[in-house]
């Protein structure tokens, strides 16, 4: 099982391709702050909504110099559809090695249903304009996660 992220931790380093294939970097992005949130499979409906809803604040979240990246295990052409079917504008990766769900503690095991699985743990990661850390939310709702962001942020 991966270890969580704690505040102050550094950032793990990733590049993982986007829904048109064109390749994503948390580096490219230091000097602004980052929303990395991990999400559990793209056209599903608990994720549908947190990427709707992600969406639909971006220009807020962008006012306040955050980036958004949302993560799955899903490939770039599945991540294409969703974005076209939900109008998406948050930028999606796709990480189907899980390599990076795991290094940031977004993959493991979790109740399901009351039932023990291994998979993606819905979660989210505030990293700072330095790489490190800034919050380490595990096991989030879909429903109200973003909301819940903008209000602890202080946005």
């Amino acid at each position: 099982m991966s270890e969580r992220l704690q505040p102050g931790d550094t950032a793990p380093a990733f590049t993982l391709p986007d829904a048109d294939g064109n390749e994503v970097s948390l580096a490219d992005r230091k000097g602004r702050k980052v929303i990395v949130y991990f999400y559990p499979a793209a056209l599903t409906p608990g994720c549908t909504k947190q990427a709707c809803d992600f969406t639909d604040n971006l220009d807020l979240l962008a006012g306040a110099g955050y980036d958004v990246i949302g993560v799955s295990p899903d490939k770039p052409e599945k991540l294409a559809k969703f974005r076209e079917k939900e109008n998406l504008e948050v930028t999606l990766v796709g990480d189907p090695s899980k390599e990076v769900l795991e290094s940031y503690g977004a993959f493991g095991e979790k109740k399901l249903y009351g039932k023990t699985v291994t998979g993606v743990i819905r979660s989210t990661v505030v990293v700072d304009e330095d790489g490190k850390v800034e919050r380490a939310l595990y096991n989030v709702k879909a429903t109200g996660h973003v909301a819940k962001i903008i209000k602890d942020l202080g946005i």
